[in-house]
């Protein structure tokens, strides 16, 4: 008896797949417009430049990260943990104004999957109710032929996915080298995009709205964050309820608008009953929006039966308002912009960090000097080449290179070794402060300090 009941309980937890239907009512032509300019700007992304810099570039294999043409570099640690900061605020006060609206207009996820992939089934196999009985019924050759096209096109659209992926990882430049130049010589970057060419194909042809409903904790966060005043896709029970069928010669002042068509549910494509209520599921796609317009709109009820509403308009039929903890977190907000920007306008085009050999000592040279040896770190954080000279404030300090700096390239470092050397009458302590400058067209970039170490003179 035991095992029979875990075997049931099995069966019970088995993943019920989902056929959501489609209305094509005005938002989701906003979504579609909105999917198609998005699509544009990810396939077009990694081959756009600004100042002859990558658009968008996340190259953490090089450490190197190019956002709206401005590189940035593991330097710069402090500017992104200021853009965490940010955008962690702007998806809690966004949250707590709008709830999910981000996932079901703007995420990746639900683009690639509602607004492309999901257009292909429905292309292939037809709507909701033939798909349904397509995958119920037995393989004969028009299921083979239908399955094998579609999920031919899954793979070509991954293939293209997991490239243009790449691009944005390792840059266009490189992922052309790759799909051009021998297999061979490009074992890893092949390797990668047929990984990531399987990953996106399962994600979108077989875990599909799992990513939303159980993989992605935003729908949890959403749960601890919105309140009262918080605007989601909701249901008007005040106006809709009691539902109930619409019947001939029946009174239908007792009941609500709500005719209990379930078409809210039919669309649904994470398979919820948006009339039970804010569920973690709901990704705010506004298809059941779509689909009750429909429904009243053919019976001459008002529409937005189903629509954006916070609880307290609902309940207490108040308009949207603008609450402390939103005025709160957009002053947080900004501030913290503020700062990031303040940062990132001032900051140098070329950033130099120096180091004294660790464990070296003083050495004497030539015509009564004394020489300290550096290693240096240069990189070129502008979008041209430039030729740096280092050279210390001082004139009676020279510089001798053992490995000099030359002409770096855009986006570019370079490793430098070289000699301060200071006049042995000029030394009066074991650590001196020395001042060096980086130039480039004596243009003075940046002023660093840092210690020599040298014997007493008395």
């Amino acid at each position: 008896m035991m095992m029979d009941a875990a075997i049931e309980g099995v069966a019970e937890e088995k993943r019920r797949w989902l056929y959501p239907a489609l209305r094509k009512g005005k938002l989701y032509k906003w979504r579609s417009a909105i999917s198609y300019v998005y699509l544009l700007f990810f396939f077009a992304g990694p081959f756009l430049r600004i100042g002859g810099q990558s658009l968008l570039l996340l190259n953490v294999i090089e450490r190197k990260f190019v956002i709206l043409g401005q590189v940035f570099w593991p330097q710069d640690i402090f500017l992104f943990v200021i853009a965490t900061l940010v955008f962690v605020v702007f998806v809690t006060l966004f949250t707590i104004t709008f709830g999910r609206v981000f996932c079901g207009w703007i995420c990746p996820q639900t683009i690639f999957m509602e607004l492309v992939f999901r257009k292909i089934e429905m292309w292939v196999e037809g709507d909701a109710n033939k798909r349904r009985k397509l995958d119920a019924g037995e393989w004969t050759n028009e299921k083979v032929l239908k399955k094998g096209v579609k999920h031919f096109i899954f793979i070509l659209l991954s293939f293209l996915i997991a490239n243009t992926f790449l691009a944005y990882v390792i840059g266009s430049e490189s992922l052309i080298n790759i799909i051009t130049q021998p297999v061979t010589a490009h074992i890893v970057g092949f390797i990668s995009i047929w990984v990531f060419t399987a990953i996106f194909y399962l994600v979108y042809s077989q875990v599909r709205e799992l990513v939303c409903t159980v993989i992605c904790p935003y729908g949890r966060l959403q749960g601890v964050l919105i309140d009262k005043d918080t605007v989601v896709v909701a249901y008007n029970d005040v106006r809709g309820e009691p539902r109930g069928k619409l019947k001939k010669d029946a009174d239908q002042t007792l009941k609500g608008d709500c005719v209990d068509c379930d078409l809210c549910v039919a669309v649904c494509p994470t398979g919820i009953d948006i009339r039970k209520g804010t569920q973690l599921e709901c990704i705010n796609c506004t298809a059941c929006i779509d689909a009750c317009n429909y429904v009243m709109d053919k019976i001459n009820k008002p529409l937005n039966l189903i629509g954006y509403y916070s609880e307290n308009m609902i309940t207490n039929n108040q308009k949207p308002s603008f609450t402390w903890r939103m005025a709160g977190y957009s002053t947080i907000m900004v501030l913290l912009m503020v700062i990031l920007s303040y940062f990132i306008f001032s900051r140098s085009d070329v950033d130099i960090t120096i180091m004294r050999s660790a464990g070296m000592l003083y050495q004497e040279q030539p015509g009564s000097y004394i020489s300290n040896i550096y290693n240096a770190e240069i990189i070129n954080k502008s979008n041209e080449t430039k030729t740096i000279i280092i050279k210390a404030t001082d004139p009676a300090i020279k510089i001798k290179y053992i490995q000099s700096p030359g002409a770096i390239e855009k986006g570019g470092s370079v490793k430098v070794v070289f000699f301060v050397m200071m006049p042995a009458a000029s030394i009066h302590a074991p650590k001196t402060t020395v001042k060096l400058q980086l130039l480039s067209e004596n243009k003075v970039l940046e002023t660093e300090s840092t210690s020599f170490i040298g014997p007493i003179n008395n």
